[in-house]
């Protein structure tokens, strides 16, 4: 059967397609459009709230009655030695766990390798299942694991250290501030490293398959292959990721953080999101707006220098 001269247009008649293409670009639009709302409510309006770090703001007084105050609060960050201690402080841990995790953000790319390495087809769906469901997990969950297997009392592996005359006594592993950097990052992959590796796996499907058959030719073996065909196919995805990394810096998130903090390692786990919130709840409201302020201002200016410098390396813009 002959394919309609109708579906030919778009591909032959300039002006039938550009009519084609105005046509799609409304439905692409449409399409877009709620995502663009959803951004705009939850991103985007929420800056409104930025005002509060002008002013002397007292929950439940209105804001039309609370003295405005300019740059006092963020004046306060740089002229209060107190305060900039504290500021540097978190700004060190914040630093501190987002250069761990650029670090071993290698990690999702060696785990999707292996993954497909594997020739069940069977057992490589149950291994990407176990590793991508810990995702789902909330923080507050998985600090309830944690406790139940390091808890000073009952906890699975400190009772086994015991039994085994590893440690003499039980020991506090969740309220202990030594190493918490370590322990903070490896509790993040366990929880991610599955769902991290999605990108990398559609990555390696779509390289093409005629490279791998090519190699077999010539007799490469399985490292080589790996090595010469799947590594360079997966740097441009891993360079973005990377520099998209680069431009969240001092975006850690809190809720790992909230959930593992406690009096005794507060001082080393306690990043900028979730300072922000603890200062924020004890009734300072507008220098934890001041701080959050500055805080998205560096990280806008973290991302157009990534932007910049994969201009530079790449010859390709992210954003």
């Amino acid at each position: 059967m002959g394919v309609p001269a109708g579906e030919l247009l778009p591909s032959v008649d300039p002006v039938h397609r550009s009519r084609w293409k105005m046509k799609n670009k409304h439905k692409l639009f449409f399409m877009a459009f709620p995502f663009l709302v959803v951004t705009f409510i939850f991103y985007y309006l929420p800056i409104s709230g930025w005002i509060y770090a002008f002013y002397d703001f007292i929950p439940g007084i209105p804001l039309s009655d609370t003295p405005y105050v300019g740059l006092k609060w963020f004046k306060t960050i740089v002229s209060n030695p107190t305060q900039t201690a504290e500021v540097l402080r978190v700004l060190k841990n914040t630093l501190a766990m987002s250069s761990l995790g650029l670090i071993t953000s290698i990690f999702p790319v060696i785990f999707a390798i292996m993954l497909t390495e594997i020739k069940s087809g069977w057992y490589r769906k149950l291994v990407q299942t176990l590793t991508t469901i810990p995702n789902f997990i909330s923080w507050i969950l998985v600090y309830a694991l944690a406790f139940s297997l390091f808890s000073v009392d009952n906890g699975v592996i400190t009772h086994i250290l015991v039994q085994l005359g590893v440690v003499d006594e039980g020991y506090n592993f969740l309220a202990s501030s030594s190493n918490i950097w370590v322990t903070m990052i490896v509790w993040y992959w366990w929880k991610s490293l599955g769902w991290g590796a999605i990108l990398y796996l559609a990555a390696i499907a779509g390289i093409d398959q005629e490279l791998y058959e090519a190699v077999e030719v010539d007799g490469a073996s399985r490292f080589r292959k790996i090595w010469h065909i799947t590594i360079p196919g997966l740097i441009p995805t891993f360079f973005v990721l990377l520099l998209l990394s680069i431009g969240n810096l001092v975006n850690n998130g809190m809720e790992q953080y909230f959930a593992f903090q406690n009096a005794m390692n507060k001082d080393s786990i306690e990043v900028l999101d979730l300072y922000v919130y603890n200062i924020a709840f004890a009734n300072n409201f507008p220098f934890a707006t001041a701080v959050s302020m500055l805080k998205s201002v560096v990280s806008v200016i973290l991302l157009f220098a990534a932007n910049t410098l994969s201009k530079m390396v790449r010859d390709e813009s992210i954003i």
